[in-house]
């Protein structure tokens, strides 16, 4: 299989990131990055890397045919109202999404819980950074006992969050409190993001608050299922850990997390943009497999 061509929109944090996480990748080949601020470091940095760059927007982008229509699959790394727009041009232009906005045009998906079941849709969105962080664990749990509620708080260094980011607040809490229901299995879900101003930076840390069916309840099955869990995440996302073990205290569950970045562009405290690219990348390899291994040379 020949590698797929691939861009980017959005020339902040997470673009960034997921440009330096693209170049590693043995089934994507990213060709240009795409922004509106022409001198954003992220856009800086493609041209820097030899990638094609527009400063101008997704619709410059379009409008270059030779370009544009051998990509195959656009990540959208910019805001939740910004995807609104680029959703319709890109379905317009038969471009696969990889939507990194809260936007929730497409169906939530987290790679280790539900992937499989949406790689015929053109449009997939992945949620949060504390989304992709704490619904495979309430997604662990519910796949043992009911959970009747899930609530989890995800805070993450101040430096790490860009104006992307901030923008998103009222998104990041309304999409990830969905995931946890839809994805997660919660009956009813929660989420709450805090932005720590500490120095030196924090690590990404996140908490799990589940309350299950005292009667379904199985503590053992539980805590195997999360560490599983976790391994499983550890897959695309190496400095995702459990902090303790879970700990269990009559029908509610707690579980304390921490995902250490990879460094690839902000520090390693800045684990929050890397569960995101890296999960991102893994949807990206996952479609570019099953929409384009049959056709590609």
């Amino acid at each position: 299989m020949s590698k797929i061509k691939v861009a980017i929109i959005g020339s902040g944090n997470i673009g960034t990131d997921l440009m330096m996480k693209l170049r590693r990748s043995q089934i994507l080949e990213l060709t240009a990055m795409i922004g509106i601020d022409p001198d954003s470091e992220g856009l800086r940095k493609a041209k820097e890397l030899g990638y094609e760059t527009f400063d101008t927007g997704l619709e410059d982008f379009l409008q270059q045919p030779e370009l544009a229509e051998t990509v195959e699959i656009v990540f959208d790394a910019t805001s939740a109202k910004a995807h609104y727009h680029h959703a319709a041009l890109l379905k317009a232009a038969g471009k696969l999404t990889v939507d990194l906005t809260p936007a929730a045009v497409g169906p939530f998906v987290v790679p280790v819980v539900n992937l499989g079941f949406h790689l015929e849709q053109s449009n997939i969105n992945m949620i949060t950074c504390g989304g992709q962080a704490t619904i495979p664990i309430v997604h662990a749990i519910s796949r043992i006992c009911p959970v009747e509620y899930a609530e989890i708080v995800a805070t993450i260094s101040s430096k790490s969050a860009g104006p992307g980011t901030r923008a998103n607040i009222d998104e990041f809490t309304e999409t990830t409190a969905h995931g946890i229901e839809r994805i997660g299995g919660a009956n009813k879900g929660k989420a709450i993001i805090i932005l720590n101003p500490a120095e030196p930076p924090i690590l990404m840390r996140n908490t799990v608050y589940a309350i299950v069916d005292e009667k379904l309840m199985d503590e053992q099955a539980i805590e195997r299922s999360i560490v599983n869990m976790v391994k499983s995440v550890q897959s695309y996302v190496p400095g995702y850990r459990l902090r303790t073990k879970p700990i269990f205290d009559g029908n509610k569950v707690t579980v304390f997390l921490e995902v250490e970045g990879a460094g690839d562009y902000l520090p390693n405290y800045a684990g929050n943009l890397d569960i995101m690219t890296s999960a991102a990348v893994k949807v990206g390899e996952e479609f570019a497999k099953h929409r384009f291994a049959k056709t590609a040379v």
